[in-house]
């Protein structure tokens, strides 16, 4: 006797989209964000981004351009093409599609529930005022809040601190933060790499934001054991 078959779908269901979340801060260092974002979409990831209330601010002073909601696309892709000085049109913009945006102030938001698909979160720069609350669970904006469903889910957080010198209470929240499993990530170059410029140094931080978290990229030349490299990239 035959058995009827189930009708089968003609196309098997899609993957669910499963993005890195990043939060910028308004902590200086919108640069180091820039160089995150290009290399995540590189490197061909999902991206949901949230900007500060104040990230905006200091993006506006950094590079005189307005983060708008209503036209966060159109302002998204000139800040991804300007370099690390300043300069307009120095990167290709890349493409767009696979990012979504969501307003600070959206504590509704698809990334405030531990049941939204992402795969960890990248707070860069992260200033002192949103690791503190990130550290004491304050969820005061979508960033924050983002944050503490990333640590309460297990998932990976970097928090990339902009800030010198350290005070007490500070150095306490970041504790706080290592303790709950974040990765503590101070924007702090390295010159091992061979860097002769600006961008060189934004990068180098870029790429251990995402060393991280696994993503592979290929910002900076990794140490190989060989004194003298780096001095030998500059000469030559």
């Amino acid at each position: 006797m035959e058995h009827a078959q189930p009708d089968r779908p003609a196309n098997p269901p899609a993957a669910p989209r499963r993005p890195w979340v990043v939060g910028v801060s308004g902590a200086s260092g919108t640069p180091y964000a820039a160089a995150v974002l290009r290399a995540l979409l590189d490197a061909g990831e999902s991206v949901d981004l949230v900007v500060s209330r104040a990230a905006r601010l200091t993006l506006l002073d950094e590079t005189g351009i307005s983060f708008r909601d209503a036209h966060w696309r159109e302002d998204l892709g000139a800040w991804l093409a300007r370099g690390a000085d300043g300069k307009p049109e120095t990167f290709p913009v890349p493409p767009l599609d696979d990012v979504r945006h969501w307003a600070a102030g959206d504590l509704g938001a698809g990334p405030s529930s531990g049941s939204y698909p992402a795969q960890g979160m990248l707070v860069v720069p992260a200033s002192t005022a949103s690791a503190a609350g990130i550290a004491l669970g304050l969820s005061k904006d979508l960033l924050q809040r983002t944050a503490s469903v990333t640590l309460k889910e297990r998932r990976p957080l970097v928090v990339a601190l902009r800030e010198t010198p350290l005070s007490r209470p500070t150095l306490q929240h970041l504790l706080a933060l290592d303790e709950a499993g974040a990765v503590v990530l101070p924007a702090s170059p390295a010159f091992y790499a061979g860097a002769t410029h600006l961008q060189d140094a934004v990068d180098f931080v870029a790429g251990r934001v995402l060393d991280a978290v696994g993503v592979e990229h290929g910002l900076y030349r990794r140490w190989r054991g060989e004194l003298g490299e780096a001095r030998a990239v500059r000469e030559g």
